[in-house]
């Protein structure tokens, strides 16, 4: 059989019956589109994330109190007999690869200042937050570096606190009460947004040793720990873990670098990028249940059409071939309009939501339409086996 003659009864096929080829490829479309919507939803998600946690760089270490329990949580200060403390932090910096080291407490208490009052989110922390978290001030200055445990009250604003309380205003060297108690400002931050739901601007920055008070804790809720570039990440691990275990006498601490959670996370968004994809290849099972059903009455239909050729000469291979040919074609043509579909559909929820994060790979595209193709292939070979292996006669016979 001739090319020609090949490539001419493969399209004169689909062309014959225009609606059922059409609702063949649309099963396909269907299917591949929504493989695309919902992995380019979840590598978008995956990417937020990844960024999200990178943006105060790579080489952080967390701290916290209480061992790690057997249900993979931290006990907090209430899991640990020794909490983290003041002094374990700057016992933290004193080490080699410690770049930046930085103590924590937070809680939640009323701001007073120009006479407005807003509740927000109170951080406790030290001189080199700004360095340790890659947050700029935006005037005025940080938390400068006192003594540790006698403090000075002053604070820092976040720039949506400084909007609700000072408007336009300048309030560096202003007077605010915090909890109740008289700060001075000294600075104001960059205006951060929110990560991962936490609002960074909607906060004031206080010495750590006055948000103890404050806050009538004990211990610290973390203690982050900035290293040098290029150190290993195992030899800081381990000499965080000697310097805290000799202070304390036991190991009741738990340490999470920044890699650990990133693998963590990307572990369990790979799983929900595979459970989505996985309710998108639903469809395109679908889509290769209507191929085989449309190649099935196509094959009854032609009978007599393939005992012709069969009488003719036309060989196995040649019919195998020719009804392969007609669901693959079916099938490609309907994965490249059900990419078209998946990616102009991505964009416009990107563009009508630009919240949800949507990013679809060129690996998935391609991806894609190989499985499209794959799909007819495979869906095709029970029919196209079955009109080669027809008895020329008695398909001549056929009406």
């Amino acid at each position: 059989m001739l090319t020609r003659d090949f490539l001419h009864l493969t399209s004169s096929a689909i062309l014959t019956h225009k609606l059922r080829s059409f609702l063949t490829m649309l099963g396909i479309s269907v299917g591949i589109a929504a493989v695309v919507i919902l992995t380019s939803i979840g590598e978008g998600l995956h990417k937020f994330i990844v960024a999200e946690f990178t943006q105060f760089g790579t080489t952080l270490v967390a701290i916290n109190p209480g061992k790690t329990s057997t249900m993979g949580m931290s006990m907090g200060v209430f899991g640990t007999e020794r909490p983290l403390t003041i002094e374990d932090a700057e016992a933290l910096s004193r080490l080699s690869f410690a770049k930046s080291v930085v103590g924590f407490i937070q809680g939640n208490a009323e701001v007073e200042g120009n006479d407005r009052t807003r509740r927000t989110t109170v951080y406790g922390t030290g001189h080199d937050f700004p360095t340790a978290f890659s947050m700029p001030v935006s005037s005025g200055q940080f938390l400068p570096d006192d003594d540790p445990r006698a403090p000075r009250a002053l604070a820092v604003l976040g720039s949506k606190v400084r909007d609700e309380l000072f408007g336009n205003s300048n309030p560096i060297g202003k007077r605010i009460r915090i909890g109740g108690d008289r700060y001075r400002i000294v600075g104001v931050m960059e205006s951060k947004g929110q990560v991962l739901g936490f609002d960074l601007d909607d906060t004031v920055y206080i010495p750590l040793a006055r948000g103890l008070e404050m806050f009538n804790r004990d211990g610290l809720v973390e203690i982050d720990v900035l290293y040098h570039e290029g150190i290993d990440e195992k030899k800081v691990v381990a000499g965080i873990k000697r310097l805290l275990k000799s202070r304390h006498g036991r190991e009741d601490f738990t340490i999470t670098t920044q890699q650990q959670m990133l693998d963590v996370m990307g572990s369990i968004l790979d799983i929900i990028t595979f459970a989505v994809a996985a309710i998108g290849a639903i469809s395109l099972l679908v889509g290769a249940i209507g191929i085989i059903t449309i190649m099935t009455i196509s094959v009854a239909e032609r009978t007599s059409e393939i005992g012709l050729i069969r009488a003719l000469g036309g060989r196995y291979s040649q019919i195998l071939l020719l009804f392969l040919g007609e669901a693959v074609v079916l099938s490609a043509i309907g994965g490249v309009v059900g990419l078209a579909a998946g990616i102009g559909i991505g964009q416009l929820l990107s563009l009508m939501i630009p919240a949800l994060p949507v990013h679809t790979p060129w690996t998935y595209v391609v991806l894609a339409e190989v499985t499209a193709v794959l799909i007819g292939l495979a869906a095709g070979v029970f029919p196209a086996m079955r009109a080669a292996r027809l008895d020329p006669v008695e398909a001549l016979r056929a009406e």
